[in-house]
């Protein structure tokens, strides 16, 4: 019982010592200047289109694109400080139609008493349905206001293709691991909004810990690093160490950082596998991706594109059972879309590839940008003369040009269902030479 009241006691010294304010401490440390602002210096670097545009008094409509934790709102929140712009935040989840009108009228109000257009924030917009996003096209249209929306997920997909069209989307891209390293010492050195009255230090390999748990996301970072920080101050310690972090981190401390270098890494190894056919390699790097927690469609984007580059024509079936893949996962979410991508990974790891279309289609969009550039045969033309419909022909076939030269873009492989294909057009091939067509 001692040590417990000595424990309690070091726990109340280390919290008089905190700000009063219990703000959480990713939101205290948000920059608050575009010079504050870490990472993403292909938009915010000197002679950089966007630090231009907001240098110059001008904020863009625009959509910020990226994962969670790399400064979108932070972002929004400068672009209008910068421009001395009224600045309004709303939430997609928690806005309906009524509230959205509502911050439109203010936002009307302002411009009529200052001669500038608030910035309206609309955080996650794609959680907008198709009404909500009309309610404010007529308003960006007529600059009654800037509107900066941000999502996690692909604006192209999510977003009114109209809307849309009226923006800029920025992508964000997760901090790099000096940046986040960088953010971690100025917060634990930070007596005004950080954690410098605690007086503590971050060992080296803690550090590197925070760095790599954060996988780019600066608010997991501080989040982690508030927390071992109390917890470390609560003990009388005065160095923050890896043992910490794994205690208050609650079992998810993994060597998968799904936005950083091991991202690119274990998707990159999946592919190969599959591609080896190795179904054992590739469900282990799939459970890679699952446990740190992967994005769905990211997994199913990839696996999509493997069907039709890998596999091909040598199993058409792939990509069908990709596609039915795509849909069931989006379905049913975590943790029982695991099944149906371990399914869809066995299978395409498993069965025969050919990647003849994606070289086929390589090769014509090689040579049209080389210009290339053949003119349609008059008999193809739909006012010409002189065209033979196939179907009117045994094997539905006739011996008929359909380039104004005699071209090879495809060249089908003896594997699997494309064996047959590549038999049925040597005969077809060889027929057309028979009656008077150059190879």
């Amino acid at each position: 019982m001692e040590n417990e009241s000595l424990l309690w006691k070091d726990f109340d010294n280390a919290q008089e010592k905190k700000p009063n304010d219990e703000t959480p401490l990713p939101e205290r440390m948000r920059p608050r200047t575009i010079d504050e602002f870490l990472g993403q210096p292909h938009l915010i670097d000197e002679g950089k289109p966007l630090r231009a545009l907001l240098q110059s008094g001008k904020v863009p409509n625009c959509i910020l694109y990226g994962p969670p934790g790399v400064g979108k709102t932070s972002l929004a929140r400068i672009m209008a400080s910068m421009t001395g712009r009224h600045f309004i935040e709303i939430n997609a989840v928690t806005s309906n139609v009524t509230s959205l009108r509502d911050v439109l009228a203010e936002a009307i109000e302002w411009k009529a008493r200052s001669g500038k257009a608030s910035v309206l924030f609309v955080d996650e917009i794609y959680h907008f349905n198709k009404q909500q996003q009309n309610v404010l096209l007529p308003f960006v249209e007529k600059g009654e206001v800037v509107l900066v929306g941000s999502t996690t997920e692909n604006p192209w997909f999510e977003i009114n293709k109209t809307l849309l069209s009226r923006m800029v989307v920025f992508e964000l891209y997760p901090l790099g691991r000096d940046a986040i390293a960088d953010l971690l010492m100025k917060a634990l050195e930070d007596k005004e909004r950080g954690l410098g009255m605690l007086e503590l230090r971050l060992s080296r390999e803690a550090l590197e810990a925070l760095v790599l748990l954060s996988g780019g996301d600066a608010r997991q970072a501080l989040y982690r690093l508030e927390v071992a920080a109390v917890a470390t101050a609560a003990r009388g310690a005065n160095v923050i160490e890896k043992d910490i972090l794994k205690e208050v981190s609650q079992g998810s401390f993994k060597r998968y950082d799904r936005a950083q270098d091991e991202h690119y890494k274990v998707i990159s190894a999946l592919i190969k596998s599959m591609r080896g056919s190795d179904p054992d390699a590739a469900l282990y790097w799939l459970g890679r991706m699952i446990s740190g927690g992967e994005n769905l469609r990211f997994l199913t984007r990839r696996l999509l594109i493997f069907a039709a580059e890998d596999v091909g024509l040598a199993d058409p079936q792939a990509l069908s059972l990709a596609t039915a893949a795509a849909y069931a996962v989006d379905m049913v979410g975590y943790p029982e879309a695991r099944i149906i991508l371990s399914e869809l990974v066995i299978y395409l790891a498993s069965t025969l590839k050919s990647n003849s279309a994606y070289l086929a289609i390589d090769r014509v969009l090689s040579a049209i940008e080389k210009g290339d550039l053949m003119q349609v045969p008059r008999h193809l033309d739909p006012h010409g003369e002189g065209y033979k419909y196939p179907h009117d022909y045994p094997e539905h076939w006739v011996p008929q040009r359909y380039l104004p030269e005699n071209r090879r873009f495809y060249f089908p492989q003896e594997v699997g269902a494309e064996r047959a294909l590549a038999q049925r057009l040597k005969k077809l091939w060889r027929r057309f030479r028979e009656n008077g067509g150059n190879s």
